[in-house]
């Protein structure tokens, strides 16, 4: 499959260089793909290939488009190796990572990439070309960190971890039920809330018994909200087991924490406009920093027109 070849939608598609980081996501890529019974493409930006056009020369060491489709299939027979049955496509195309990334998400299924790399799909994790990812995918995308080990190799914990704000992030809620019904396995949705009462000049920073109340109060309204959220996937859903957390607390730390016991975390994106470009939130920053497990990013249209779920009342 060449880099004009269109690949067939719903497909589960993983970026690759050649990098360690690169396998272990076509490993999570190849075992993504069997989970739901879809094709996986396996494709390697060249984004060299557009240097000729601006009047720069290309390194010396610069692979040609033989080596680059060379490497593109080795990774094919790989995935293929590790799921025989599975189908799975090879291309190389000449753009820059993470615009091929981004065009990739608007056809696939699910986006897969690596937290580090060489080349064409570098640095998701820690630098710029994985946040412009994370800010511009078109659909979901499961962002694997290198020091994790394979899936294979991992203790499972049977669990989907949610960051959860509400019903304005339906997309991200939907997805989660169906991770953990693939996967066979609960949903964990956690719901962060932080309690804003502020206590007049001079009473005493511990709560009294009304403010201790106050709090209980407000416990039971965010968790009723949270089951709530959850109550319309439960019917479509009805064997996945869930199980809602409502913590009085920062979302970021909660939802790292609680990644530790989790195989997957699901968050939503609520992309925010900056000066010059599209920016994410505390919590996904975060989660892509430090979350032990993968995360797998759900994208919220601006204005939350039909969206998904979040990671808690902090801005994702």
């Amino acid at each position: 499959m060449d880099a004009n070849t269109a690949g067939p939608r719903g497909h589960v598609a993983v970026g690759v260089d050649g990098s360690r980081h690169a396998e272990l996501a076509l490993e999570q890529a190849a075992a993504e793909a069997r989970r739901r019974g879809a094709p996986l493409e396996v494709v390697h930006g060249r984004p060299w290939a557009a240097l000729p056009q601006t009047g720069a020369e290309p390194a010396a060491h610069t692979p040609s488009l033989e080596d680059a489709r060379a490497l593109a299939e080795s990774a094919a027979e790989r995935a293929r190796r590790l799921a025989p049955r599975l189908e799975v496509v090879a291309a190389a195309v000449d753009e820059d990572a993470p615009d091929a990334l981004v065009r990739l998400s608007h056809r696939a299924g699910l986006t897969v990439v690596g937290s580090r790399g060489l080349g064409g799909f570098t640095g998701l994790l820690l630098g710029s070309v994985g946040l412009r990812v994370a800010a511009h995918t078109a659909g979901p995308l499961l962002v694997v960190r290198g020091d994790l080990p394979p899936e294979r190799d991992r203790v499972l914990h049977g669990t989907v971890l949610l960051g959860l704000e509400g019903e304005a992030d339906a997309d991200a809620v939907g997805l989660a039920f169906r991770e953990a019904a693939a996967r066979r396995a609960r949903l964990v949705a956690l719901h962060a809330w932080v309690y804003r009462h502020l206590a007049p000049p001079g009473e005493p920073l511990v709560p009294t018994s009304p403010r201790r109340e106050d709090i209980a109060r407000v416990a039971r309204a965010e968790t009723a909200a949270a089951e709530g959220a959850l109550d319309p996937f439960r019917v479509r859903h009805p064997r996945v087991r869930t199980e809602v957390r409502a913590v009085n607390g920062g979302a970021a730390h909660a939802l790292v924490e609680a990644s530790e016991a989790a195989d997957v975390v699901v968050v939503a994106v609520h992309r925010r406009r900056g000066r010059l470009a599209m920016r994410l939130g505390p919590v996904v920053h975060s989660l892509l920093h430090h979350a032990r497990c993968p995360v797998l990013v759900v994208p919220v249209p601006l204005g939350g027109e039909h969206g998904g779920d979040h990671g808690a009342q902090e801005a994702t």
